[in-house]
């Protein structure tokens, strides 16, 4: 069908006969000449058919665009000044003699040499076998192809063994919400979908494999954003007899070769490291974007004893939190704008975004702007400014409430900022985040949650605080994070059973419901259990990064839309009632139906 890919022709293959075989990216006819740009995988190339060749020039008469041809003819050099640069085969054209028709199209519902935005996602979703021919994501589903090559071939170098885990599994109780699927041969029983390999590659440990690594579906029912698919991809390690320290070391291996291999991008070696509370202090986030040169200064000491409520009540409080965010020459923000971002964090539970302008620091209070200043005595005035490093033309941003929702809210606020201001430096900036919290408590249940997963191992000077104050105890985790965007987290597991009773009793997970939900795990931990760890890195939000892609459905070949459907295939769909019969599961009506008293 052919002897060369399109995008392949150079000029060292001028005087040769070829076939190539391909759809029709453009077609151009110039009273006489007839020129076609033919596209492969590799690229496209130009065609010219001259009324020389009648046949070919006659079938080239009725080809339209998408049309799937095999050209065969020979590689000449374009004639001077009708060079392409912008295309790897831009100094030579095929001069055809046979044309063949493989298959005629009707005219595509988009065009194929348009960006993203330029077409709606819902029609590139519906289309997305028209949408997938388009040069753009050919390249990123290349570049994800590379970069699950350079990972697979560095574990394999590694001594990692490549070992599949189950589909079919267990509902797990914590975590996102479980796929279900029921079991036909076990009548009222169902399997989950799993939500990573978690326990298993914990059991293959056990088992003495040492060194495991999976690429691997995952499964989870919720809520979505552009970073998230109730199906992704994810690359799960895990290894035995190594600790944090040498699991990191690796891992940062593997991606600064990555970068080096496919993006030709040298990465700091070693990633910097910080704390889960010092992130939290200076950026109020887990995954900071350190790009973006602003950061969180505490001042609630300073404002204990102030009667302007708004900040003296979070300042007293031990959940609370007051924090300043200076934006360096922000004064120039018109009321307008800074109304905007009041509105912006508030979507983040902000009741206000308290402000001052700083026009003339060293006049004291009179050289600044701000509707709260008559609430704050000059010490506390003097001291937001001398802690934050403020100076004339600066806009120092106030958030105080819970440290939830500061964090929350001036987290969003320092990101939006960074990208509105023009404060956005260039390059890669990776780091690890370390030392995490154990547990999180959660208000409305009122129970502790894992902040990871209940197999994450905790410090071991912090196990025997367990029972008695989980809120103080951390534990051996860490995440990898890249440009603001978390790439992927791992930790050190429990391999004790006793250890990792007292976790589960502190999540409030009494002896009798851990041996009914975890009782294989608990019974392989009796039998000689290795300390082992991992790291799970979400394949698909390294490939957007790494792509620039603005969202992870972006690098899936066949993605779900943000309500979790497929608009290609129209999935989910209605079953027939002898399938539901078969499984033994009746539907219920809908509310919309019983409220009208329809069937």
């Amino acid at each position: 069908m052919r002897t060369h890919f399109c995008g392949e022709i150079r000029a060292t293959d001028i005087g040769s006969e070829i076939t190539l075989s391909g759809w029709v990216h453009r077609r151009r006819d110039h009273g006489g000449v007839i020129f076609i740009d033919l596209r492969d995988r590799e690229g496209l190339i130009q065609v010219v058919f001259d009324p020389d060749a009648e046949e070919a020039f006659a079938t080239a008469e009725r080809v339209r665009s998408e049309y799937v041809l095999r050209v065969t003819g020979k590689v000449r050099a374009r004639p001077e000044g009708t060079e392409n640069p912008e295309l790897p085969t831009g100094e030579v054209e095929l001069l055809g003699r046979k044309l063949e028709i493989l298959n005629t199209a009707e005219t595509p519902p988009f065009q194929v040499d348009v960006e993203d935005q330029e077409v709606s996602e819902e029609l590139r979703l519906r289309y997305r076998y028209i949408d997938l021919r388009r040069p753009q994501m050919l390249e990123r589903l290349k570049l994800r192809s590379e970069v699950v090559r350079v990972l697979r071939n560095f574990l394999d170098d590694n001594g990692f063994m490549d070992i599949e885990t189950p589909m079919l599994t267990r509902a797990t109780p914590e975590g996102a919400r479980d796929y279900l699927v029921p079991s036909r041969t076990h009548p009222g029983s169902f399997f989950a979908l799993p939500q990573s390999p978690q326990l298993f590659k914990q059991l293959l440990m056990m088992s003495g494999l040492e060194r495991y690594y999976q690429i691997v579906r995952c499964f989870r029912d919720e809520d979505l954003r552009a970073d998230r698919q109730p199906e992704f991809t994810q690359l799960d390690i895990e290894t035995s007899f190594m600790d944090e320290e040498q699991i990191m070391a690796l891992m940062e291996g593997m991606m600064r070769g990555l970068f080096r291999r496919v993006l030709g991008v040298e990465l700091p070696d070693p990633f910097p490291r910080i704390t889960h509370a010092e992130a939290m202090r200076r950026f109020a986030s887990d995954k900071p974007d350190l790009r973006i040169p602003l950061e969180l200064v505490d001042v609630a000491d300073l404002l204990v004893d102030v009667e302007f409520k708004v900040f003296s009540g979070p300042a007293n409080d031990p959940a609370g939190r007051v924090a300043a965010l200076r934006l360096p020459q922000g004064g120039k923000l018109s009321r307008k704008e800074i109304d905007d971002y009041t509105r912006f964090v508030g979507i983040y539970g902000a009741k206000g975004l308290a402000y001052i302008k700083v026009n003339d620091p060293a006049k004291g209070r009179e050289g600044l702007q701000s509707p709260i200043l008559k609430f704050l005595p000059d010490v506390a005035i003097d001291g937001i400014m001398s802690r934050t490093g403020a100076e004339a033309g600066d806009l120092i941003f106030f958030g105080a409430d819970k440290a939830a929702v500061v964090n929350e809210s001036l987290g969003a606020l320092r990101v939006r900022l960074g990208h509105d201001c023009g404060l956005l430096e260039k390059g890669w900036r990776p780091l690890w985040v370390v030392d995490f919290p154990m547990f999180e408590w959660d208000e409305k249940e009122r129970r502790w949650y894992s902040l990871h997963h209940p197999f994450t191992s905790p410090k071991d000077e912090h196990v025997d605080r367990l029972e008695s104050d989980p809120g103080a105890c951390h534990s051996r985790a860490y995440d990898m994070v890249l440009n603001g965007t978390e790439l992927g987290g791992g930790s050190m597991r429990i391999y004790r059973a006793d250890v990792q009773q007292r976790v589960f009793r502190a999540l409030g997970i009494d002896d009798q419901e851990a041996q009914d939900k975890f009782g294989f795990l608990l019974e392989a931990l009796k039998y000689g259990c290795p300390p082992h760890g991992g790291v799970a890195f979400g394949l698909d939000r390294l490939v957007m990064l790494m792509s620039d892609a603005h969202s992870i459905r972006d690098v899936m070949a066949f993605p779900k839309t943000q309500s979790a459907a497929c608009l290609l295939t129209q999935a989910p769909s209605p079953v027939s009632d002898a399938q539901l019969r078969e499984l033994g599961i009746r539907l219920r009506r809908s509310v919309a139906k019983e409220s009208t008293g329809e069937g």
